[in-house]
């Protein structure tokens, strides 16, 4: 745990935010944060349930400014976004993933997000267009 998770996990408490809040915006595990509260006594009476309510980017911390009527944001601002979605690609969900075999070089290869591909590579799509299909 960083100095600034500290901090945070300190500050959040503070405020009234239960573990499983605190887990969410620090990205640590519910139990790490429950062990430091415990252990900095800040445990004991029941916080409020902002988890239900949690309008915190995902990414930062940062509280969120929600339009009625409209989807509920997950992230303050495109920058964010896009620093969780690359921290976290284990979590996104690929659907478009095409299985193939190439047929220069017979090398098996998926291709994601492309269902016309045909070769594993560039050299193999050069091999196969400008010498007859025999792999180099």
């Amino acid at each position: 745990m960083t100095n600034e998770q500290r901090k945070t996990n300190t500050d959040l408490r503070h405020k009234g935010y239960g573990y499983t809040a605190i887990s969410k915006i620090t990205g640590l595990s519910k139990d790490s944060v429950k062990a430091y509260c415990r252990s900095h006594n800040l445990a004991g009476v029941m916080a409020s349930n902002n988890t239900k309510n949690l309008n915190t980017c995902l990414n930062c911390g940062k509280p969120i400014i929600q339009k009625p009527k409209t989807k509920k944001r997950k992230f303050c601002c495109s920058i964010c976004r896009t620093k969780w979605w690359n921290t976290h690609q284990g979590q996104v969900k690929k659907k478009a993933v095409y299985n193939y075999i190439c047929p220069v070089c017979g090398k098996a290869f998926s291709a994601y997000g492309n269902k016309h591909r045909i070769y594993c590579s560039h050299s193999c799509y050069i091999s196969a267009r400008f010498k007859g299909g025999a792999a180099e």
